[in-house]
């Protein structure tokens, strides 16, 4: 016999699913963002017109996800609360990220001890969970919209500063920072050409997974009643009007849950996609 009859034939190989897994929830949040920025286009009902005669009604042709203890439509709250729910999100990641970098670049370039000193404050504040920290904020500032926004992006800090911090210590330290400094660069030139673009390599990453986490805690503060305020439309707040009608009408607590649920597993599984490729993971 020849080699090559002896050989074993090779085995078919599977393909990973990796299109399919990802696809599915960039398509989940391509639908979120019509949602957002037109509501009108998935439900075209008001939002906000109660019909106390079809109170409680159950998912049908009429309603399709059915209505809530007022007569309102679910589907049509539930597309329009995206807008509140996701305009919190963002908006809290962007202000922790922004105050993050800024600080987290201040205590990774300043004289040791003031950089010590940032760098334990933000240990201590890493301390508390963020919701409760969030929570504390907005005991002090009170309910609201911009509260909340506010109170989510201050828990957040952090996490964003501690990390650049670090990446601030390691990129200072590197041969061309070095070189600039022997060239005679301006310490501002260092900084703003060099120091701080690669301080941020894993910043997009980590707010993508910090918006799923923004969410939640909005939704948490809504249910407590310390977001946006009746008749609004947003998730966590439809969560706490529905809590006294779960036996009677069970839809009006599910699709604002699912809703907040399926958001966070999308935004978290490409968060984690991205997150294997910046560590040069295989996908």
């Amino acid at each position: 016999m020849t080699a090559a009859a002896d050989a074993a034939p090779p085995r078919p190989t599977r393909a990973p699913l990796v299109l399919p897994a990802l696809f599915l929830p960039i398509l989940f949040l391509a639908v979120l963002a019509v949602a957002v920025a037109a509501p009108g286009l998935v439900a075209g009902v008001d939002p906000l017109a109660a019909d106390p005669l079809r109170a409680l009604a159950p998912p049908g042709a009429g309603h399709l996800l059915g209505t809530d203890h007022l007569g309102r439509d679910v589907l049509a709250r539930v597309v329009h609360g995206a807008r509140h729910s996701l305009s919190i999100g963002v908006l809290a990641t962007a202000v922790a990220v922004t105050a993050g970098v800024l600080l987290g670049l201040a205590a990774g370039l300043a004289h040791r001890w003031a950089g010590e000193a940032l760098a334990r404050a933000f240990d201590v504040l890493s301390t508390f969970p963020e919701l409760l920290l969030a929570l504390l904020v907005v005991a002090v500032t009170g309910p609201g919209t911009v509260n909340v926004v506010l109170a989510i992006g201050i828990a957040q800090i952090p996490t964003y500063a501690r990390v650049v911090r670090a990446q601030t210590f390691v990129v200072r330290r590197s041969g061309y920072v070095e070189q600039a400094v022997t060239f005679g660069h301006s310490r501002g030139r260092i900084v703003a050409r060099h120091v701080l673009p690669n301080a941020l390599g894993p910043i997009p990453v980590l707010a993508t997974l910090g918006l799923g986490q923004a969410i939640v805690a909005a939704s948490g503060l809504s249910f407590l009643g310390m977001g946006p305020q009746p008749p609004a439309a947003e998730w966590g707040a439809m969560l706490s009007e529905a809590r006294n009608y779960l036996r009677v009408a069970w839809w009006e607590a599910l699709f604002p849950g699912l809703a907040v649920t399926l958001t966070v597993v999308c935004v978290t599984v490409v968060g984690r996609r991205l997150q294997r490729r910046f560590e040069g993971r295989a996908a």
